[in-house]
């Protein structure tokens, strides 16, 4: 880790899921809403939700397959550098699909404000947790890294 960097690594990307839901809700309850009519916002968020959760699970499901660390506070356990499946796609298909959630999440709320969180949900995850991540797997698989990072976008 390198200096300023108290947060790299500590809070599982789960937690801060959790917690931009929760500001998401919150500043869904005290701004003004959208008028969107049930359907639409229903369909809308269950297919953002649905398809989170199957690139999420795709992402877990390689590691497995592979046989490497899936917790993201512990990156320097990684076992071997994952490049097959989603991951062909998505460097961080499971932060992929976590944002894919939370826009669920803003939609179903219907509040622009909930939309404001997701930008910052992005920039902390890059910050905090990609960035650091990555600078350790470039030092586990150095070559082998920088070549899938050229390859392979972040997110999309």
């Amino acid at each position: 880790m390198h200096a300023g960097s108290s947060l790299e690594l500590r809070v599982p990307p789960v937690a801060v899921v959790a917690t931009a839901a929760l500001y998401m809700w919150l500043l869904a309850r005290w701004t003004p809403g959208l008028e969107w009519g049930g359907y639409w916002r229903l369909g809308t968020a269950v297919l953002l939700l649905v398809t989170g959760i199957v690139i999420a699970v795709a992402g877990v499901l390689e590691f497995r397959r592979v046989r490497t660390t899936v917790n993201p506070t512990t990156p320097q356990a990684a076992s071997s550098m994952v490049r097959s499946g989603i991951y062909r796609h998505t460097r961080n298909p499971m932060y992929l699909g976590m944002l894919l959630g939370l826009a669920a999440w803003a939609v179903w709320l219907a509040s622009p404000a909930a939309f404001a969180v997701l930008p910052v949900f992005l920039l902390y995850l890059n910050r905090f947790q990609i960035e650091p991540e990555e600078r350790i797997l470039a030092g586990l698989f150095a070559g082998e890294f920088d070549a899938y990072r050229r390859s392979v976008r972040r997110w999309l």
